[in-house]
């Protein structure tokens, strides 16, 4: 009794315990790979949780200034001005006979507006030609009475006293006769006036007259205005530095008083673009306004469509000379600050900077930059909301397309 009592034979496990062994192996068969997995991923997680992945530098658009041939302009703001801007009067006394011509008319030099009665100044001419007549008489008369004392005085016939009085009267009578020639000139002058006329081509104001309106009576009365279009003046301001320079410029090129004459001057208005209107130089003040520093200078227009009229403002330009190798950039890459004007650019590193620029004029979309950039400058034309200075970019290399052949907005 002292063995052991083995239900199963020797070698063989019991079927409970080889049951429980079965269940455990599966069991751990399928959470080992899971605990790999876990603990790949918290060690892979321990590893990066320090550690900055930099997005890509951004793409950015840079290219090179335009280099390219700008005419320079001197820029500034005038006025239109009318060349002849006269005040119709009656010259005269009378009632408004006819009135010929409607308000606002463009009419023709010579062309006939108002008509004051004429009767009473036909006949004071026609009493005048009278005068003329009987003194023409008069002076025949005495005419032959002063020959015929010289007759008689060559003979001793008559007394010295007699021909001097026949002198006198014929004398007295040539100077009558030429009184009266004076009269029937008043008197033609006077009937004149009674048709007022233009007396130069323009626009003639609204009237300030009626139909059968005494007029003339104590002081000449106002009839109307005419206003002459064509041509027409625009008077415009230099400063004292410009003058100086453009004087310069003028010795520098020899240029001669009449050439002068025709240096073109281009202007437009507000509400156009461009320069339309072109004219030429047509006086120069002698002297610098003392109070403003400026000079005024006039530029004079045929304006054969009437298009300008006196009293616009309008933006003026004046050519003062070509730069061969001026540099452009779009005129909307060009930012402002409290310091002044500047574009961003690219170092060789491709980092940004902020350049301060010295504008000049705008050619179309361009801009000419005085100072501040060298020919193979790289500046930032696009993305310009979002580069800061000292931004690493990765470039894009453009090219800045030459304006238009007749862009000509210059500011």
């Amino acid at each position: 009794m002292g063995e052991n009592f083995q239900l199963w034979p020797a070698g063989m496990s019991s079927p409970a315990r080889t049951g429980c062994a079965r269940q455990n192996s599966r069991l751990f068969s399928r959470v080992v790979p899971i605990l790999a997995v876990a603990a790949t991923l918290a060690l892979s997680g321990c590893g990066d949780r320090n550690t900055f992945i930099p997005p890509p530098p951004p793409k950015i658009e840079l290219a090179s200034p335009l280099k390219q041939s700008v005419t320079r302009y001197l820029m500034a703001t005038g006025n239109t001005a009318a060349v002849n801007t006269t005040t119709l009067v009656a010259r005269v006394q009378g009632f408004i006979q006819s009135i010929d011509y409607n308000d606002g008319d463009f009419v023709k030099a010579g062309k006939t507006l108002f008509v004051i009665e004429q009767q009473p100044y036909q006949l004071s001419l026609e009493q005048a030609q009278a005068g003329l007549a009987s003194a023409e008489a008069q002076t025949k008369k005495s005419k032959a009475d002063y020959e015929r004392q010289v007759d008689l005085a060559a003979k001793n016939i008559s007394s010295q006293a007699t021909l001097d009085a026949a002198t006198a009267t014929y004398d007295a009578a040539v100077a009558a006769q030429k009184q009266s020639q004076v009269n029937i000139d008043q008197a033609q002058l006077n009937l004149s006036y009674t048709e007022v006329k233009a007396p130069f081509d323009g626009i003639v104001t609204a009237r300030e007259v009626s139909l059968g309106q005494l007029v003339g009576a104590g002081s000449p009365t106002t009839l109307a205005t005419i206003v002459q279009l064509q041509p027409i003046y625009v008077n415009f301001y230099v400063s004292e530095s410009d003058v100086q320079s453009i004087r310069d410029n003028i010795r520098a090129r020899a240029i001669t008083a009449e050439e002068l004459k025709k240096i073109p001057v281009e202007v437009g208005l507000q509400s156009e673009t461009g320069y339309p209107h072109k004219g030429t130089l047509d006086y120069a003040a002698p002297t610098i306004t003392a109070n403003t520093g400026t000079l005024l200078v006039r530029g004079v227009f045929q304006n054969e469509n009437k298009s300008l009229l006196p009293g616009y403002f309008v933006r003026v330009r004046v050519p003062r000379g070509k730069d061969n190798d001026a540099l452009l950039v779009p005129d909307r890459v060009v930012g402002s600050d409290q310091a002044g004007r500047y574009v961003f650019v690219a170092n060789k590193d491709d980092i940004i900077e902020q350049r301060k620029v010295v504008l000049g004029q705008q050619v179309g979309d361009l801009r000419v930059i005085e100072k501040g950039l060298a020919p193979d400058d790289r500046v930032v034309i696009s993305g310009l909301m979002t580069v800061v200075p000292g931004q690493k970019i990765e470039p894009v290399v453009k090219t800045i397309s030459a304006p238009a052949p007749d862009a000509d907005t210059a500011q």
